[in-house]
């Protein structure tokens, strides 16, 4: 049986969550993962997320199951699990291993700025790469700096970016090589599954 990994995103809807799970499977897969594939469970919220895992790892511990939520601001403390504790108070459950847990930091949105080139493709004429959040550590550019460069760079086109609308479209066309280059905690999510 594959792990099941527990994302947070997918919204409520249906169609969403199918999006979800297709994106981050697709995702999966051009980063290279070898044998079964994780399954992807788009939970919604982040605190649906965390519940969905610990639930599964009370019903079967042995499958090892993962948690990958948005960081939604700097990290603290040593790991994932200090972050989240610290962040949103969430204990590391007992059966739990210390790589069950991984971080996009400081959110999924955070991997787009690794392949500009796939941002201009996908949003097309009149979008403004120079517009995006600049720095070589992608993971300390803030959340907001994140998402309002994305709105203005994509401000002229025909498709302003919209959350709901295109954010698994691009993580789905994104170079995985590029984001795991460029983002230390996407490499360290793709290694804990290799491993």
């Amino acid at each position: 049986m594959s792990t099941r990994v527990f994302v947070e995103g997918g919204g409520d809807t249906r169609r969403l969550k199918a999006e979800c799970r297709r994106a981050f499977s697709e995702f999966f897969q051009a980063a290279g993962l070898k044998g079964p594939m994780p399954k992807v469970v788009a939970c919604g919220g982040r605190r649906q997320a965390f519940d969905s895992f610990r639930h599964e790892l009370a019903r079967a511990p042995s499958d090892s199951p993962m948690l990958l939520v948005d960081s939604e601001g700097p990290l603290v403390g040593d790991d994932a699990w200090s972050h989240l504790q610290q962040s949103d108070n969430w204990r590391r459950p007992e059966a739990a291993r210390i790589d069950s847990a991984h971080l996009m930091v400081q959110v999924m949105e955070s991997w787009f700025l690794a392949d500009k080139r796939e941002l201009a493709d996908y949003f097309g004429q009149r979008f403004v790469p120079n517009a995006l959040p600049q720095g070589t550590d992608i993971e300390d550019i803030r959340k907001d700096d994140v998402l309002d460069g994305l709105k203005k760079a994509s401000r002229r086109t025909t498709k302003r970016y919209e959350k709901s609308r295109d954010s698994f479209e691009i993580l789905r066309r994104l170079d995985a090589s590029l984001v795991t280059a460029a983002c230390p905690h996407a490499k360290w999510l793709i290694d804990a599954r290799q491993g």
